[in-house]
């Protein structure tokens, strides 16, 4: 799978996607420490990656948190992360599949994007793309020529 580049300068500082969730009962927010354990748990229950647990537990674990959470009913339905493999870089993120159509997906990439843009990055990097389409469409991420396996090509993992 491709990288795939975005230009934070081009984003605008539109953070309108928070009220369209919370007109839809759903709240997008960084987590406090308390919630660390739930939300890698639930990461790793949901998606059944521990990699995608391991890098949601960086982000938690950055100051400041580099992680957004989606909430409905005080359920955790979403989260999304970054610099959480390296610095630039977003992802892993996810939105539990009772709860895919509504934008929160793209209201957590556009939440963690403006973060960074906020920071004073210039670009994000999304690494290792599965749905090349969603992040063009959403964000205007463009494919990195020769970008695969990346980062990830001499990752320890188990055998």
């Amino acid at each position: 799978m491709t990288d795939m580049l975005v230009k934070l300068y081009d984003l605008k500082n539109d953070w309108s996607f928070l009220a369209e969730q919370e007109k839809l009962g759903i709240t997008i927010r960084k987590p406090i420490g308390p919630e660390k354990h739930l939300i890698v748990d639930w990461v790793k229950r949901k998606f059944l990656l521990d990699a995608w647990a391991s890098e949601t537990d960086m982000a938690l674990s950055n100051r400041p948190i580099t992680c957004f959470v989606a909430f409905k009913n005080k359920k955790l339905i979403g989260f999304a992360c970054y610099d959480a493999t390296a610095l630039g870089f977003f992802g892993p993120t996810g939105v539990a599949r009772s709860h895919r159509g509504k934008g929160t997906g793209k209201a957590l990439l556009r939440a963690c994007l403006l973060d960074m843009k906020l920071k004073g990055y210039g670009y994000s990097i999304i690494g290792s793309v599965g749905p090349a389409d969603f992040y063009r469409k959403a964000v205007g991420a463009v494919e990195i020529p020769d970008s695969t396996p990346g980062i990830w090509e001499d990752w320890l993992h188990r055998i």
